[in-house]
C-alpha cells in the first residue's frame, strides 16, 4: 500500500523541481514587503526607501538561495549518491553528448 506524502515533503518536492521560481518569488514577495514596510515611515525620502527595500531583497534572496543550495545538496545526497553527486542522471534529457563530440 502506498503512502500517501506529507505536506512538508510535497512543498520540499516542488521546491527542488522548481528552485529558481521559489527564488523568484520569494525576491518579489521580499521587495513587496519591504516597500509596504517602508512607505509607512513618513520621514524617509523616497529613493532612501526604495535603496532600503532592495536591501532587504537582496538579503532574502541570498537567504533564498542558499536554502535552495541546502535543499539541492540534501536531496541529491538521499538520492544515494556519494558527496552528494546523484546515482540517476538526471540531466542527461537536456544534454546531447554526442552533439558536442569531437569527430576526426
Amino acid at each position: 500500500m502506498a503512502e500517501s506524502k506529507t505536506k512538508l515533503e510535497s512543498l520540499r518536492e516542488w521546491v527542488v523541481d522548481h528552485k529558481l521560481r521559489t527564488v523568484g518569488c520569494l525576491w518579489l514577495s521580499g521587495i513587496t514587503g519591504s516597500i509596504a514596510y517602508n512607505w509607512s515611515q513618513p520621514t524617509m525620502k523616497t529613493s532612501v526607501k526604495i535603496i532600503h527595500a532592495r536591501l532587504h531583497a537582496q538579503a532574502l534572496t541570498l537567504a533564498a538561495l542558499a536554502g535552495a543550495a541546502v535543499v539541492e545538496f540534501y536531496d541529491r545526497k538521499a538520492r544515494g549518491g556519494a558527496g552528494g553527486e546523484p546515482k540517476d542522471d538526471r540531466y542527461s534529457k537536456f544534454l546531447p553528448i554526442d552533439a558536442y563530440s569531437h569527430k576526426d
